[in-house]
């Protein structure tokens, strides 16, 4: 690896990082000097996951926090614990997802991939948007997908309550990570804090085991035929993470390391405005109290 050292005092943190993309994304930073924070679900598996990089990193600066991203109060209780450690944060990935092959509801009055996809990252940064700007620069890492190109956004069935199919609640919950990214990026403008999204490219990762049964496996392994592997899925994550050649670009969407044109509907101003006021509202009343989200 170049530059081995480029992320030596840097504080990271990514979401869904015991295994795939994530995984991967965050053994690269921590291989280039930066103290990893990795987020998991499962205790067992993300103390593993931290032996593991450090073990072939040399790096023992590697730490995980615990949160499922289907609870929107471990997603707050996240926040809280790594503030109440850290007064900083460089790098912020938000990789941690899901694919639900059957409709599944949940307490917040959505389906439960638009939550797990798009309102737990949403309320994490914002909870962590102060820390962030006390950081500047600092760096934002929506781990989008092309799925968004077929995304519908109907802000009045956010349960997909008149038709349910798992590719269709996929492919809004990444139109809603760019639509975000971009929100995000104009109401952080000037403060050193930039934000993007990326498409990944065609990962054969476990998100293909998370709702399909016995066939999570071998629906995994045929397209790990065609697919890249998660570390050549990771680059472009590693790439905006890290590269001096992004620094201050800020509201674009990347594939393979370049920015391309989203989808038309992603660069809806109005719409992306419905959906940052829908996702505070649905967050706020989560808790019965005001939450602080500020980004101005």
């Amino acid at each position: 690896m170049t530059n081995e050292q480029s992320m030596h005092g840097k504080i990271c943190m990514v979401t869904g990082a015991t295994s795939g993309i994530g995984q991967v994304t965050a053994k690269a930073l921590a291989a280039q000097g930066a103290e990893i924070l990795i987020v998991g679900r499962n205790e067992q598996k993300t103390r593993d996951t931290v032996q593991q990089i450090r073990a072939e990193t040399g790096n023992d600066s590697v730490h995980y926090f615990l949160a499922d991203f289907s609870d929107l109060s471990q997603v707050s209780g996240l926040a809280v614990n790594f503030k109440n450690k850290y007064s900083r944060l460089d790098v912020l990935v938000n990789n941690a997802g899901a694919y639900f092959n059957a409709r599944r509801k949940t307490p917040y009055g959505v389906e439960a991939t638009f939550l797990v996809n798009h309102l737990a990252p949403f309320l994490l940064t914002n909870l962590l948007l102060e820390v962030m700007r006390n950081s500047a620069p600092a760096r934002i890492v929506n781990i989008a997908s092309n799925a968004h190109y077929n995304g519908i956004m109907d802000l009045s069935d956010l349960e997909l309550r008149r038709f349910y199919f798992g590719f269709q609640a996929y492919a809004r919950s990444k139109l809603a990570n760019v639509l975000f990214t971009y929100e995000l990026s104009r109401r952080m403008e000037g403060i050193g804090v930039t934000v993007n999204a990326l498409h990944p490219g065609e990962v054969a990762t476990n998100i293909f085991s998370t709702d399909f049964s016995i066939f999570g496996p071998a629906i995994k392994w045929i397209v790990g035929r065609f697919a890249l592997t998660p570390e050549q899925g990771a680059d472009n994550s590693i790439f905006l993470a890290s590269s001096p050649d992004v620094e201050g670009l800020t509201g674009k969407y990347f594939v393979k390391r370049e920015v391309v044109s989203s989808a038309l509907i992603s660069q809806d101003e109005k719409l992306a405005r419905q959906l940052w006021e829908i996702s505070e509202k649905i967050t706020t009343q989560a808790f019965n109290q005001p939450l602080i989200l500020k980004t101005r």
